[in-house]
C-alpha cells in the first residue's frame, strides 16, 4: 500500500526534501527527517528536530551539528533557517513561493489504481438500526470519503447478520405461528425476534425445531428460503430509511454470501495441518492468545455439531476480499470488542497462507462506546438501546426548534425543515467524528447544535459568510499575493488540509479533519476581522484566497459526510 503520491501543495514533504538533501550534502547520511508544524510561543513556520538524533549517532553536540546542516539548506520554499533550544532548526517559508504554489490547491486529482475495501455498518437482520451502529456506520463512510477524495477505488461492504441461529428461531416462531410477513416491518420482526428467543431459551422442544430450521435454510428448501428472502427484503427497508437520511450508500454483502465457501476455508486448515480437535469442535490454536484462566485461546472454526460460527464467516470473507475482490487495503470499522477476534481471524489467515501482511493491508479501527452525559452508556430511562431512527428525529426536530428562534421574521416551512434536516444530522455526524475514534464519547444534543465552538453549527456558519462576502464581489479572481499576515496565516491553512489528508488516510483517525476544519474556520473568522475585500485594493487576489478557501471547507465537509448550506 502507497502513500498518496506526491503533491506539490504538501509543504512537509517538500521541506523533508530540502532537509533530507542538506543532511546528505553536508554530512554524506541518507535519511528522511521528520518535519512538523512549530507551535506557539515560536513563531517559525515548521521546525525539526533531525540534529539531535543526528548529533547522537554521530557522538558531537546537536548544536554543531544543527548549524553544519543548517548551512546546507537551501530551497526556493525556505526564506531562513534559524538554531533554537538545544538543536532544533526553525523554518520559515518563503512567501512569494506559497504565492507560486497556491494555484496548485485543490487542483483535479489523478486516479489511483489502488482498491480500498472498508467493511462498516453490519447490523443485523430482523433488527433495527440502535445508537451502537451510529460510529461504525459514521466513520466507516468518513473513511471510504476520504479515500474516494484521494482517487482509489473504493468498495464500501455492508457485511450484514443475515445467517445462523437466530434466523431458524424466528422463521421456525414465523411458521409455527402462521404469521403474516407480507404486511410485516421491522419493528414485527424484533418482537417476533424477541418471542422465539424466549421459546428458544425455555422450550427444549422449539429449541430442536429450530436447529433443525438452519439445516433447512442453509439447504435453500424453497418455501423457507421464500421466508427468509422477505425477512431480508423488511430489513432492507428499514436500514435503507437510516441511511438515505445519514446519506450512505454500501454494497450490501451478508453473511449468507459466503456460506457456499465455508466448507473450503476448514479443509484448507485442515490441509495445512493446523486443525485441532477441542471439545470435538474444530480449532485453531495461534501464539499470543490466552483466555482468562491464562490458557491457550482458540479460534474454533467448526462446532462440535458440524455448525460454522462467525470466525468460518470472517475467514472466508478475508479470503474473497484478497484473491476475488483484489483489494490491495481492507478496514474493520468495528467497536473495539471485536479487536481480538479479528486479529485473531488476521493471523490465522496468514498463518494458513492466503493472506500476507507484505502484500495486502489489513487492518481494524476500532471505536469506543457512545455514552450519556452521565457517563453510562447510552440507552433509553427503560434501559433499552436507542433507535438510530429516534436519535436523527430530534436531532433534527431540536435543530428545527433553534432554527426557528434564530428567524424571528417569516421563512418558508419547507426551507425551514430542510435546513433542520441538514443542520441536526450534520451535528450528529460532526460530534461523533470530531471525537477519538478509539476512545469513548459523550453524546450531547446541547453541545452538539451550538452555533459557537468546535461543532458542525460554527464550521458550516463560517463557510455560509465565504459565500456571502464572494457574492457581494465584482472583480475577477487574481493570482494571490499576500499583504497581510492574516492573509498569510489563512493560505498557510489552506496548504495544510494536504498535510492532514495524508495523515489520516495513514492512521484511520478522521477526528483529524474535525480539528482542521475548526482550524481552518478559526482562521478565517481572523482574516474576516482583519482583512476586508469588497472594495479594496486587495479585492481580486483576496477573491482567489477565499475561493482556495471555499473549496477547502468544502472538500472537509465532503470527506466528513456533512452537507452544505447557503444561508444560516
Amino acid at each position: 500500500m502507497k502513500n498518496i503520491p506526491f503533491n506539490p501543495c504538501h509543504l512537509q514533504h517538500k521541506l523533508q526534501e530540502a532537509v533530507q538533501k542538506a543532511i546528505f550534502k553536508s554530512i554524506g547520511i541518507s535519511l528522511i527527517p521528520e518535519i512538523s508544524r512549530s507551535k506557539p510561543p515560536q513563531d517559525s513556520d515548521y521546525q525539526t528536530a533531525v540534529a539531535m538524533g543526528l548529533a547522537k549517532e554521530m557522538k558531537k553536540n546537536p548544536i554543531e551539528v544543527g548549524q553544519i546542516v543548517l548551512e546546507a539548506i537551501s530551497d526556493p520554499l525556505i526564506r531562513k533557517v534559524e538554531l533554537a533550544g538545544p538543536g532544533f532548526i526553525n523554518i520559515y517559508l518563503e512567501e512569494s513561493t506559497l504565492e507560486a504554489l497556491s494555484t496548485h490547491l485543490f487542483a483535479p486529482r489523478p486516479p489511483n489504481p489502488e482498491r480500498i475495501l472498508i467493511d462498516y455498518s453490519s447490523p443485523n437482520v430482523a433488527k433495527e438500526l440502535h445508537v451502537g451502529h451510529l460510529r461504525s456506520t459514521i466513520i466507516g463512510d468518513s473513511l471510504a470519503r476520504l479515500f474516494e477524495w484521494l482517487g482509489f477505488e473504493v468498495m464500501k461492504i455492508n457485511h450484514i447478520g443475515d445467517f445462523g441461529t437466530q434466523f431458524g428461531m424466528l422463521v421456525t416462531f414465523i411458521v409455527e405461528n402462521n404469521l403474516d410477513l407480507d404486511n410485516g416491518r421491522l419493528s414485527d420482526l424484533m418482537e417476533w425476534y424477541r418471542a422465539s428467543k424466549v421459546s428458544f431459551d425455555g422450550d427444549p422442544g422449539f429449541k430442536k425445531r429450530a436447529q433443525e430450521m438452519v439445516v433447512r435454510l442453509q439447504s435453500s428448501e424453497e418455501e423457507i428460503h421464500r421466508i427468509w428472502q422477505k425477512i431480508l427484503e423488511i430489513s432492507r427497508l428499514g436500514f435503507n430509511e437510516i441511511y438515505k437520511v445519514l446519506d450512505v450508500r454500501l454494497l450490501e454483502r451478508g453473511e449468507s454470501f459466503y456460506q457456499p465457501y465455508l466448507k473450503s476455508v476448514v479443509d484448507l486448515f485442515e490441509k495445512q495441518g493446523l486443525l485441532e480437535i477441542s471439545k470435538g469442535a474444530k480449532c485453531v490454536f495461534l501464539p499470543g492468545y490466552k483466555d482468562q484462566n491464562n490458557h491457550p485461546l482458540p479460534l474454533i472454526i467448526q462446532k462440535s455439531d458440524s455448525g460454522y460460527n462467525y470466525a468460518t464467516t470472517d475467514l472466508a470473507a478475508l479470503k474473497y476480499r484478497i484473491e476475488e475482490d483484489k483489494a490491495d487495503r481492507i478496514i474493520y470499522v468495528t467497536d473495539s470488542g471485536q479487536s481480538q477476534h479479528l486479529h485473531m481471524v488476521f493471523d490465522a489467515a496468514n498463518k494458513c497462507g492466503y493472506y500476507s501482511p507484505k502484500k495486502t493491508l489489513v487492518e481494524h479501527a476500532p471505536f469506543g462506546l457512545v455514552l450519556n452525559v452521565d457517563g453510562t452508556k447510552m440507552k433509553t430511562r427503560s434501559g433499552e438501546v436507542f433507535r438510530l431512527i429516534d436519535l436523527l428525529k430530534e436531532a433534527v426536530q431540536r435543530a428545527k426548534e433553534i432554527l426557528l428562534e434564530r428567524y424571528q421574521e417569516d421563512i418558508d416551512e419547507d426551507e425551514i425543515e430542510e435546513m433542520a434536516k441538514i443542520l441536526g444530522v450534520n451535528a450528529i455526524k460532526y460530534a461523533d467524528l470530531s471525537c477519538v475514534r478509539s476512545k469513548d464519547y459523550v453524546f450531547s444534543f446541547d453541545r452538539m447544535l451550538r452555533f459557537d465552538g468546535n461543532t458542525a453549527a460554527f464550521n458550516l456558519y463560517s463557510y455560509v459568510r465565504i459565500q456571502s462576502i464572494l457574492k457581494k464581489c465584482q472583480k475577477e479572481p487574481a493570482p494571490i499575493s499576500l499583504a497581510h499576515p492574516t492573509e498569510r496565516k489563512l493560505l498557510l491553512a489552506l496548504f495544510q488540509f494536504y498535510e492532514t489528508i495524508d495523515l489520516v488516510q495513514r492512521d484511520l483517525m478522521p477526528h483529524r479533519i474535525a480539528e482542521y476544519l475548526y482550524h481552518l474556520a478559526e482562521t478565517f473568522n481572523e482574516f474576516f476581522r482583519d482583512c476586508r475585500v469588497e472594495g479594496v485594493e486587495e479585492e481580486a487576489s483576496r477573491i482567489s484566497l477565499l475561493h482556495k478557501t471555499l473549496k477547502a471547507f468544502e472538500a472537509c465537509f465532503q470527506i466528513l459526510g456533512l452537507k452544505t448550506l447557503t444561508r444560516m
